[in-house]
């Protein structure tokens, strides 16, 4: 059903299931279960300071880089050290030629299929090697990707496997329209499910979100401000570490104005939901379904009117779009990044859309291409999508219009 959220974040796959004794034991030992810090490296940490002192240094090395990374760094790192045991090689400090053997090797694996495919494509080997270079820094060693033949191994490793990059397709107008067609039943239980998914598709959409930063965000993130030249309200929401700002100093923030029509309103969709998380955090899930069962307001008014959440609920810290289950409950847990995209991907499937073209990054894409082709300049789109390279914001121009401001126009064909 759809209304049941049903992805959760994977563990990392191991490579092996004959992973050596010394691999799995640093798995399976909580305090060992360090990425960047290798678990020899660590009984050495251990040996020079006490358990505290150890501890610390663990926990801010593994604040560094975001959840999303640490997660592939874990299992890249749990291949090679496999890789390294299996060919009698050493993980740490490893030799640069033993690394370009394995990424070369790694570069011809392909999977079953007809066509077979290519196990692994060249960004997923840079990052194995990224990997491996953040362990080596993380423990005080020259990383091995610095060597020549690493370096040359992994730009051979592009030239021969130059590829078009797989990108998702944007959620244009027309298409969110398509997806929020496919919500469930305004009653309960699936009313719960709805409200959320709509919040998700809208701010995702006209906030240009990565999928990390939408289920990061919190009640406590989202203020509303009166737009001054029209006394309506608006949502300001405040991010916290996101790709470009992995320390949270410039702290980015984006604007998520009253939309002319209420079905496509975001502020209409968090008036809708804090409804019903404040009604919930008052009377109980029995409040919430008599809430859904009341018809309440038609979708074509707007709900948004002098709107001004409860001040208990912005104060919380706590989820803005958490996990919901088929029978109503909402969990005390956020959404993952992956879950944004299952969410996508489901409801492009129910809209007759190819799921497998669509995913969390479909609503940030979306927001760029719609903004291009309503006439918006790069310096508008770039402002609110918080890009700092303006080619890539070119990208999804081109993609918008391709004849825009091109000289193919002049030619006379």
């Amino acid at each position: 059903m759809l209304d049941h959220d049903t992805v959760t974040d994977r563990p990392a796959t191991l490579p092996d299931d004959r992973l050596p004794a010394t691999v799995q034991a640093a798995l399976r030992h909580r305090t060992d279960r360090s990425v960047l810090v290798d678990h020899r490296a660590l009984a050495t940490v251990r040996a020079r300071f006490d358990t505290e002192q150890a501890d610390s240094l663990t926990r801010y090395l593994e604040a560094s880089q975001s959840p999303n990374t640490l997660r592939a760094y874990r299992t890249d790192w749990v291949a090679w050290a496999a890789w390294c045991t299996r060919e009698n090689r050493q993980a740490l400090p490893a030799d640069p030629v033993d690394l370009a053997v394995y990424l070369a090797l790694a570069a011809d694996t392909r999977r079953d299929g007809d066509p077979p495919r290519w196990a692994y494509s060249p960004a997923t080997l840079d990052r194995k090697a990224a990997a491996i270079a953040a362990v080596h820094a993380a423990n005080g060693l020259p990383s091995p990707t610095r060597a020549d033949v690493v370096r040359l191994t992994l730009r051979g490793i592009r030239r021969t496997r130059r590829a078009r990059p797989a990108r998702k397709r944007p959620v244009l107008l027309h298409t969110l329209e398509a997806l929020l067609a496919e919500r469930p039943p305004a009653t309960w239980p699936g009313g719960i499910t709805r409200r959320r998914d709509t919040l998700l598709l809208l701010v995702g959409f006209a906030g240009a979100l990565r999928r990390s930063e939408l289920a990061a965000l919190t009640f406590a993130d989202i203020t509303t401000e009166t737009d001054p030249a029209t006394g309506e309200p608006l949502l300001i929401a405040h991010l916290g570490v996101t790709k470009t700002d992995t320390s949270a100093t410039a702290h980015q923030q984006v604007v998520l104005p009253r939309g002319a029509r209420p079905h496509t309103c975001p502020v209409c969709a968090y008036a809708d939901w804090t409804e019903l998380v404040e009604t919930r955090r008052r009377g109980g899930q029995d409040a919430v379904r008599t809430l859904l069962d009341d018809p309440g307001p038609d979708d074509r008014v707007h709900r948004c009117h002098r709107f001004t959440p409860a001040t208990a609920l912005t104060e919380l810290a706590t989820p803005l779009l958490p996990a919901v289950n088929r029978h109503g409950g909402i969990a005390d847990r956020p959404l993952s990044g992956r879950a944004v995209a299952e969410i996508v991907k489901r409801y492009a499937l129910r809209a007759g859309l190819d799921p497998d073209l669509f995913g969390g990054h479909s609503l940030r894409a979306g927001f760029a291409t719609q903004a291009a082709l309503g006439g918006a300049g790069d310096r508008e789109i770039m402002r609110q999508g918080r890009w700092s390279n303006p080619r890539t914001v070119h990208r999804y121009i081109r993609v918008a219009n391709p004849l825009d401001d091109n000289a193919v126009t002049r030619l006379g064909l």
